[in-house]
């Protein structure tokens, strides 16, 4: 028997914090328009999301993030659509309820419940994506109406499910990414256990911060060089040196601290980027009961095969994507299959080392997918 190889090593704190391009991990990449919407009124509210509108273009995306994740989580997809290619595309980000600079409610979370946030969101006058909502009724369901781009990842993926049986006529295209019709034990009870504890302790040590990691990613691409794509604020329209004072400087010194720099591996610029959520200098963005409450959430999501017929349906089919990668280690392959046969989309694609993250593990691939699939949902839509 072939032993199996030893787990990856992953950078420590203290090697990262180090690094020089620690400083430089967050792209400081500056939106159209930004602003914090009030939601939830009679749902326990009203508490307000925080908001950021990239991009000037016709074809509007909406990026939902997942467990514990701030809204910076999408910052390549964010360079890539909202800002070098802004003229085609508007790309609104957010912090779910509990996280980053969005409010941090103490009551129970649901997908359902976040999902009815994003759609008062959208309909918010200032960001004006939706005409109102909840939306009327009508037997119609005029092309011209669909002109969201949805697209979700873990946690995400099941609040846009629900999203997508809120307004399923505004969808031009949805997209799944690493989630689940439900959140089943696949593994030993024992593992399963102490996945669970591992995410509900801070993470601050190194060694929670490396079992994430692992599960996370496909192992070989943990220690492979860092491959981002990196911005570059001479060039780049709307960036703005790691180190200008405020957000309304647009020059910066001139010499190397105005660069974007890159990590040694593709671990490294990840667990940079935890560290810079969790030292967060103004402090709240990132809080353990914040995350306790959206993991429940997110253990408690049930959408049944009947259910998602049901949205498909009403969606097309051939507006959907589901994508689940086989190495990946939080919502493991089972989830992946079983949400393709419950939806039976147009495009279900699970792949060979691909873990839980494809927008960071082959975002140039990932890119490539989104930009064909968009652009498939406006022809269908009329638009193309």
């Amino acid at each position: 028997m072939t032993p199996k190889p030893p787990p990856p090593r992953i950078p420590t704190a203290a090697e990262t914090l180090k690094h020089p391009a620690f400083r430089t991990a967050i792209w400081r990449l500056k939106p159209d328009r930004k602003g914090l919407a009030a939601v939830g009124n009679g749902r326990g509210g009203p508490f307000r999301i925080s908001w950021e509108i990239h991009g000037v273009g016709p074809i509007k995306v909406v990026l939902i993030m997942g467990l514990g994740a701030l809204k910076s989580a999408w910052q390549r997809q964010t360079l890539h659509f909202g800002h070098e290619r802004r003229d085609e595309y508007s790309v609104l980000l957010f912090d779910n309820r509990g996280v980053g600079e969005s409010d941090k409610p103490f009551m129970r979370y649901s997908t359902s419940e976040m999902a009815l946030d994003i759609a008062e969101l959208l309909a918010d006058p200032a960001v004006g994506w939706l005409p109102s909502f909840p939306l009327p009724s009508s037997p119609s369901d005029p092309p011209a109406a669909r002109t969201l781009h949805v697209v979700g990842t873990s946690m995400g993926g099941m609040i846009a499910q629900e999203l997508a049986v809120l307004i399923p006529h505004s969808l031009a295209s949805l997209s799944l990414i690493g989630t689940a019709a439900a959140v089943e034990n696949t593994t030993t009870f024992t593992e399963n256990i102490m996945k669970i504890a591992s995410m509900i302790l801070p993470k601050g040590g190194d060694r929670s911060m490396a079992d994430a990691t692992r599960s996370i990613f496909a192992h070989e691409w943990i220690s492979l060089p860092d491959d981002v794509h990196l911005p570059d604020p001479a060039t780049t329209p709307g960036c703005l040196p790691p180190f200008a004072d405020s957000l309304s400087s647009t020059e910066g010194t001139g010499g190397n601290d105005d660069k974007y720099l890159r990590f040694d591996t593709n671990a490294q610029r990840f667990v940079a980027q935890e560290l810079h959520k969790q030292m967060d200098p103004a402090g709240g963005r990132f809080k353990l009961k914040g995350f306790i409450l959206q993991l429940i959430a997110a253990g408690w999501h049930r959408k049944s095969p009947e259910q998602l017929a049901a949205m498909a349906d009403a969606v097309g089919r051939e507006r959907i994507l589901i994508m689940h990668g086989v190495e990946d280690g939080m919502i493991t392959i089972p989830h992946g299959h079983k949400l393709i046969d419950y939806v039976k989309p147009e495009k279900g694609l699970v792949l060979e080392g691909l873990g839980h993250a494809p927008l960071l593990e082959r975002w140039k691939w990932f890119h490539e997918l989104l930009t064909e699939h968009f652009l498939a949902g406006e022809k269908l839509s009329g638009r193309g």
